[in-house]
């Protein structure tokens, strides 16, 4: 987040994130893999008591909300017919139930002043291991946050000739999604990676083909991948080598693969 001024990058209509949690130590405290085989009995694995990354202790979210208002794209100004969106920027960033309100405050700070709660509904919860003790957490959370005018919205309304709404052609898009998980020619890249499928949900209600998004914890690479399908320009940042190479080189899709694409660039 420092040197993002050396790179020639457009502003973003859409930023997204999985911003680190901050748990340090305890990143596999519910999580088999904390057992060797994901077992108890057998004692505990390499991974117990270890971080899943480095930045997982002091990520600074002030810094990282100054960071993506100089990023992000001003509003528009232009008017708009009524019933329609602006194409006002925002930015998703996942986080985890207890964070919420810290983001919150941190966002309003830097002129993200409007928020809407998202959740994900799975069908599965890592937190196995306290199934006899508790109720298990089977869903991620994210915000959506906006300066002043509600962001670009495409929830499939369509218009005739003259710019009036077509009836019946939208649909309502609620604040809860499905949380699918990828197919095995997705690879396992990173230990909190989103699935393809849902980061391209997400960039079609808020971008048009050829918008610019930005991920500012790239990762995986779940939201490269998913603008290259969709034909979105996009611009990542990641600061641990390792998942920057193997995004690079497993994630990403490669020359006849591609076909017709936005933009990337990775800055590592």
């Amino acid at each position: 987040m420092q040197n993002w001024k050396c790179y020639p990058i457009h502003k973003a209509q859409l930023i997204i994130a999985d911003v680190p949690y901050n748990v340090g130590t305890n990143f596999y405290g519910s999580n088999p893999m904390w057992y060797k085989g994901g077992d108890n009995k057998n004692g505990e694995s390499k991974l117990a008591g270890k971080a899943a990354f480095a930045s997982d202790f002091n990520f600074n979210l002030y810094e990282y909300f100054h960071f993506c208002s100089q990023l992000m794209r001003k509003d528009d100004k232009k008017a708009v017919a009524r019933g329609r969106s602006s194409n006002s920027p925002c930015m998703i960033v996942f986080c985890s139930f207890e964070q919420t309100q810290t983001l919150i405050n941190a966002a309003e700070k830097h002129g993200f002043i409007h928020y809407i709660p998202l959740s994900f509904i799975k069908n599965y919860s890592p937190q196995v291991l306290k199934a006899n003790m508790r109720i298990v957490g089977a869903t991620e959370h994210a915000l959506l946050f906006y300066r002043d005018k509600l962001p670009k919205f495409r929830n499939g309304l369509q218009v005739d000739e003259n710019g009036k709404n077509i009836r019946g052609t939208g649909h309502m898009i609620f604040d809860w999604f499905v949380w699918e998980r990828d197919p095995k020619d997705i690879p396992k890249i990173h230990p909190a990676q989103k699935p393809v499928s849902l980061m391209k949900r997400l960039i079609e209600i808020f971008t048009d083909p050829g918008d610019v998004v930005i991920d500012p914890c790239f990762g995986s690479g779940s939201t490269a991948r998913a603008c290259q399908e969709l034909g979105r320009n996009f611009y990542g940042f990641e600061i641990n080598k390792t998942f920057y190479k193997r995004a690079k080189e497993e994630m990403l899709l490669k020359g006849e693969e591609l076909g017709n694409v936005g933009q990337q660039k990775i800055c590592g």
